[in-house]
């Protein structure tokens, strides 16, 4: 790839589509400012084009860090060691963008240590007869500007990586568990539906065959002869709900379209064939007739269909009031019945033992599932009172269907993943064992990736850890040879004869005093002196204070404190 190629192939990269949102672009344009402003400053000592030039350097590579994340850490290491602390703070975000954005371990781990390799060259080239403190105290700052941050971000991200596979895991579990729960609920419709078929409709054939006999008995009255017309035309209608209820069983379809007799409009031949059968029933509308969704309009009719038989069981002989209000949102079917006629309390009673009491609680769910909702309580007048409001719009409806699942709302874990819900499709898994899904997601290359990576930063901290410790244990023992107390200056004596001098200071052969020499006034002729370090702190960090021994003849000849700016 040729230089052109390059370029267009890094411009293509930095100007992508979505690369600098409004926020990251004020973001990034804000840090490598105050970088180049830090680098800038750094470099003054030297000229105004050298700090501009360094602040410049500084400002871009910031910007460029996401894109070429190795090549700006491996550039930040030599700036680190040469601009002191525009150079520093630029290694620390370079090294937590690289230890993000480099994909591979390999590859971070050649990126990192090219950078530190170029940042200990650079330090040793500014210092070189310090070669122990460079080693030393670089490698502590490069452990905390660099490995640090890197190994800090990449860990971070990492662990979001697993946290998030591990989510749409969980995802895939939700969705192959309602898959099964589905096919489960199938299955045991289609036996339901087989012993519905099987027994009650056996049982309703023999009853309306039976009433077909009956009703053409000569021996029966005119009124007799019509109370089994309508015992038999009940038969007829209950074979044809129970075949409808067993089609929708074994199909698992909603119920998208019912039969005219079986929608609010066919609630007044509902009423005439309670009429017939001896019930004292009457129906009211008011408003303005308006459309339901076909699964509410159905709703409406079972909703008056249950009042009629609840009175019929719990009050039979009461008046019976049914009312049909089109109110502008909703529709309110209403069933009241009065109170029990004295006479028919007996039958009330009975009716009571027979009652199976699921018919509110399915209606209260059929009304959910439509955006609705029933209500039942006793009447003002001591009857009972059953009532639904059924909205015109279906929108409701939806978003009640949506809300109802199988899963259980305490042990339901999708809101953890907003990006993916079970119902949106997707990859299914072929296992539920929780370990073979945990061996199954740590077998994958990312995730390898992630453990490798993790071992290599351990591994590297623990070598940088080792190193600092064995560095500081060098500092220490080249300290011991260059500090005397205060106390030890005031004990020597012009005149003592070296030997005896030379026994009470240390060795004084060390890098740490190199840098001070060169400060000091120049030797006096003929002698040979020795400098040390003083362990009196009182003037600050920033100043050293100095011992020199001068010796001629055998004998000190000279000592004098001096105080040296660091």
């Amino acid at each position: 790839m040729n230089v052109t190629s390059w370029a267009r192939d890094l411009w293509q990269r930095l100007t992508e589509p979505g690369q600098w949102s409004r926020r990251r672009l004020v973001g990034e344009g804000v840090l490598a400012l105050a970088l180049g402003l830090i680098a800038g400053r750094s470099e003054l000592d030297f000229g105004w084009p050298w700090a501009i030039g360094a602040g410049l350097i500084v400002a871009a590579l910031s910007l460029l860090r996401r894109t070429l994340p190795a090549s700006v850490l491996i550039a930040a290491g030599a700036i680190g060691s040469l601009s002191e602390s525009g150079g520093l703070f630029l290694l620390g975000v370079a090294a937590w963008s690289a230890g993000r954005r480099i994909p591979g371990v390999l590859q971070a781990l050649v990126a990192f240590t090219v950078s530190f390799a170029l940042f200990e060259a650079f330090a040793l080239w500014k210092a070189p007869d310090q070669t122990v403190f460079v080693l030393v105290f670089g490698t502590a700052l490069f452990l905390m500007f660099a490995v640090v941050p890197g190994l800090t971000n990449r860990y971070w991200t990492q662990r979001r990586t697993l946290l998030r596979t591990l989510r749409l895991r969980n995802v895939q579990l939700l969705r192959e568990r309602e898959m099964v729960a589905s096919q489960a609920r199938l299955r045991e419709r289609q036996r339901i539906a087989q012993d519905m078929h099987d027994s009650l409709g056996h049982q309703l054939a023999l009853i309306a065959v039976q009433t077909g006999a009956l009703e053409v008995d000569r021996e029966l009255t005119g009124r007799q002869r019509e109370a089994v017309g309508v015992l038999r035309e009940a038969s007829v209608a209950a074979m044809q709900e129970l075949r409808e209820v067993v089609g929708i069983l074994k199909d698992g379809t909603p119920e998208e379209e019912q039969p005219v007799s079986r929608v609010v409009a066919g609630i007044e031949e509902l009423v005439e064939a309670a009429v017939a059968a001896g019930m004292r029933v009457g129906v009211e509308r008011s408003g303005e007739i308006r459309p339901l969704a076909p699964a509410a309009d159905h709703t409406g009719y079972r909703i008056v269909q249950e009042g009629l038989t609840n009175a019929a069981k719990h009050a039979p002989g009461a008046a019976i009031a049914v009312n049909l209000r089109y109110e502008p949102d909703s529709l309110l079917v209403e069933v009241a019945n009065g109170p029990v006629p004295p006479g028919e309390a007996r039958a009330a009673g009975q009716g009571e033992a027979v009652s199976g009491g699921q018919g509110l609680t399915g209606l209260r769910e059929r009304a959910r599932l439509v955006g609705g909702m029933v209500f039942t309580g006793p009447a003002e007048d001591g009857g009972f009172r059953l009532a639904g409001v059924l909205p015109y719009d279906s929108a409701e409806a939806g978003e009640a269907r949506k809300t109802a699942t199988f899963v259980d709302a305490s042990d339901d874990f999708r809101q953890q993943m907003e990006e993916v819900a079970p119902g949106d499709g997707g990859p299914v898994i072929d296992r539920l064992d929780p370990r073979e899904e945990f061996k199954d997601i740590m077998s994958t290359k990312k995730s390898n990736g992630c453990l490798v990576g993790a071992v290599v930063g351990l591994l590297i901290l623990v070598v940088l850890a080792v190193a600092a410790v064995f560095g500081i244990g060098a500092i220490v023992d080249e300290a011991d040879k260059v500090m005397i107390d205060p106390v030890v200056y005031e004990s020597v004596k012009v005149g003592d004869p070296e030997r005896q001098v030379r026994e009470k200071l240390p060795e004084g052969k060390s890098f740490l005093t190199s840098d001070v020499e060169d400060k000091l006034p120049a030797e006096p002729a003929g002698m040979s002196c020795l400098s040390l370090l003083s362990t009196d702190t009182s003037r600050g960090l920033l100043t050293d204070t100095v011992y020199r021994f001068c010796f001629k003849d055998g004998k000190l000849s000279e000592k004098r404190e001096f105080h040296v700016k660091s």
